[in-house]
């Protein structure tokens, strides 16, 4: 079954009794359900037939209580169930963590929720895990209790997401599970003119309720595009379509340059365009002058933006970065451990321009003079090392040559010095309450400062 065989059905009064759209491609999920909606619910009836609950705090009696309740109106009654829980299982834990870890710095309250989620199902409690209590499972009890996950990195994400949800005020999912008795309602049918849909990024098909919905009603699933050719393509089937809508083009170079701002990704590419068609007003053609001005920096852009004004020792840049980073949701301690990679780095570009192994060179060299005479010496001295991602040797060419030159503006000791004040910094971000913007900076101003290196 495909959307477009669906919307012709609702088009000729063919309406399932319940729908399941779900996947990861988030947009397409939001397109189809609204497309849905305009077929079954005219717009004078939403006031009295429409009902939307959010499937990550809106308990299952409720549930039962808006699928079981006819309109008061007499005519039909949709209820929408957006980001169903009920049909994940245990199965799902590890797929949940992995959504955990992915959007704890972009979107921290998006993974409490699918934290609350992941307690239910393995049987946690906030309560038992706060504090240090997370410490005491072991590496064996959580291989047992979440298959597929080693839980080797936990503590680099457990105690993140335990502070989230205690200082959010986020609260487990209450109520009994009462999974049985809805299954029993489908299996039973709805009333006449009730309709349920349910919206999931994930679902365990092996559930009961997965089966009986696939069953009685209708499931869509809309995966992302995999492979980067795959991705672009399924952007620009989307963008078309809303370009033809208002009549407009997008010119081959702003096309590309969307791409980089947005990485093609299919929502915010969708969010931009959409700014950039009323952008332009009366002119048909979107041009890449219009995605400079309108579609903003990326988190990439300004983390970039950000260790580069270190590097420089450019306060003003460095503090606008970092308000910028800020301003875009990512999380402090994703900033704090860009900032210590890159004090990381300028520390081993240090070293080695201390070490004399390396030719003569200044702050001002040329990326073509640093391949030819320096970057051959930094290959042969990285036969020695171990490849790991904190080794600057087996970097980017350019990230080598970008912390050579900047290396010029630190000593030694201050670069040590700096690392332990993150670390500090660390600390007191999960130990106070004070700000942390205000202390990173206070740091970056401090280490900005033009002091001359040694």
């Amino acid at each position: 079954m495909t959307p477009e065989k669906i919307l012709a059905d609702l088009k000729k009064g063919i309406v399932a009794p319940c729908y399941l759209l779900y996947g990861e491609e988030e947009y397409l999920i939001n397109d189809t359900l609204q497309q849905i909606l305009d077929l079954i619910i005219p717009q004078a009836d939403r006031d009295f037939g429409l009902f939307r609950l959010d499937g990550e705090s809106a308990d299952v009696d409720n549930l039962i209580e808006c699928v079981l309740t006819p309109s008061l109106l007499g005519s039909r009654k949709v209820v929408v169930l957006r980001n169903a829980t009920i049909f994940h299982s245990r199965e799902n834990l590890s797929e949940l963590i992995s959504k955990i870890k992915k959007y704890i710095d972009d979107n921290p309250s998006k993974a409490a929720r699918y934290f609350l989620t992941f307690l239910k199902l393995a049987g946690f409690s906030l309560e038992d895990l706060q504090g240090n209590g997370w410490q005491r499972i072991s590496d064996g009890q959580w291989s047992k209790m979440i298959p597929g996950d080693s839980g080797d990195d936990r503590e680099k994400w457990l105690p993140r997401i335990l502070d989230i949800c205690s200082n959010s005020g986020f609260t487990e999912l209450s109520g009994a599970d009462k999974i049985e008795q809805l299954e029993k309602i489908f299996q039973n049918g709805l009333p006449p003119e009730n309709c349920l849909i349910c919206t999931a990024e994930t679902v365990d098909k092996r559930k009961k309720i997965y089966k009986i919905i696939a069953e009685q009603g209708i499931v869509l699933q809309f995966n992302a595009a995999r492979g980067e050719v795959a991705q672009k393509e399924s952007l620009q089937k989307e963008v078309q379509k809303l370009l033809d809508h208002y009549g407009k083009k997008l010119s081959p170079t702003a096309w590309v340059n969307l791409g980089k701002k947005t990485g093609f990704e299919l929502r915010r590419s969708i969010m931009e365009v959409e700014k950039l068609i009323f952008f332009v007003g009366e002119r048909q053609v979107i041009e890449d002058v219009d995605i400079a001005q309108v579609v903003g920096k990326t988190k990439e852009d300004s983390i970039f933006d950000l260790t580069g004004a270190l590097g420089e020792k450019n306060q003003l840049a460095a503090l606008q970065a970092l308000k910028a980073l800020f301003d875009q949701g990512l999380h402090h301690l994703m900033i704090l451990t860009m900032l210590v990679r890159e004090i990381r780095f300028l520390l081993q570009a240090r070293i080695l321009v201390n070490s004399g192994k390396l030719p003569k060179f200044n702050s001002s060299m040329e990326y073509g003079w640093y391949q030819k005479n320096i970057y051959p010496l930094i290959n042969d001295l990285a036969e020695n090392f171990t490849k790991r991602e904190g080794i600057l040797t087996g970097q980017h060419p350019f990230v080598v040559y970008n912390a050579l030159r900047n290396a010029s503006r630190f000593s030694y000791q201050s670069l040590l010095g700096y690392l332990d004040e993150l670390l500090k910094l660390d600390r007191e971000f999960k130990s106070s309450a004070k700000d942390p913007q205000l202390l990173l900076e206070h740091f970056l101003i401090k280490a900005c400062a033009k002091n001359q290196a040694k």
